[in-house]
């Protein structure tokens, strides 16, 4: 009898003391998954002793590797066949990850992808995600509805093909893009997963200025690696 298909969960987390315990929680509700990974990036908060005591396997980093550098330290540890990436401020909404695992179990998907609902409060004025989604279809002739979730699910195969992850808030963009000129099955879900939303204060425009910014920068590497078309 074969033996049964194992699932990992990496979580990179940075000060996400107020949700890890429920989302690490939400995760072990899904029968399929038997490790749970929480990469503790430098938090001056208790994530990293919240996420111990949920039953969690806890990656303490110093300094600060942004969440780039979280991942490539956190898949050093997995031990999956298949490996979900999450982020630590989905709560309760955590479980919905297996929406992301059945399709790549069930040998339908290489890569998933999560789709949220529509944000509940106005953010950015979607500069970021069309930047995003242009250089993917640019790239790769797929067409992203969800270009910046970081809530996804893949095969070992997969994972060993793509990395090192980029570092900063670009990852997501070149991951997709890695997948899917390696000539993978890339499948976008949809989800009813909820996490921090940023608003259209200071805060927020700062945290999409350096999204922005750090898209550009993946884009301009693929242009610098794949050329013009």
């Amino acid at each position: 009898m074969a033996s049964p298909v194992k699932v990992s969960v990496v979580i990179p987390a940075h000060n996400e003391s107020e949700r890890i315990s429920d989302t690490i929680k939400g995760i072990q509700r899904i029968p399929e998954v038997s490790e749970i990974i929480v990469v503790d990036d430098a938090s001056t908060d208790e994530t990293a002793n919240l996420a111990e005591q949920s039953g969690a396997t806890v990656i303490r980093l110093t300094p600060n590797m942004g969440k780039g550098g979280a991942l490539n330290e956190g898949i050093t540890k997995v031990t999956g066949d298949i490996v979900a990436l999450l982020d630590g401020d989905l709560g309760s909404s955590s479980s919905e990850a297996r929406a992301l695992i059945i399709p790549i179990l069930n040998n339908s998907a290489d890569m998933t992808i999560a789709q949220f609902p529509r944000a509940r409060k106005k953010g950015g004025f979607g500069l970021v995600k069309n930047l995003a989604r242009a250089g993917i279809r640019y790239f790769t002739g797929l067409e992203s509805n969800a270009p910046l979730s970081g809530q996804r699910a893949m095969t070992r195969q997969v994972l060993e093909t793509v990395t090192p992850f980029a570092s900063g808030y670009g990852v997501e963009v070149a991951l997709t893009i890695k997948v899917a000129r390696a000539g993978f099955r890339v499948l976008e879900v949809p989800t009813q997963m909820s996490h921090s939303e940023t608003g259209r204060d200071l805060k927020g425009f700062m945290h999409r200025g350096k999204q922005f910014v750090h898209v550009a920068r993946v884009l301009t590497g693929c242009l610098i690696k794949y050329g013009l078309k």
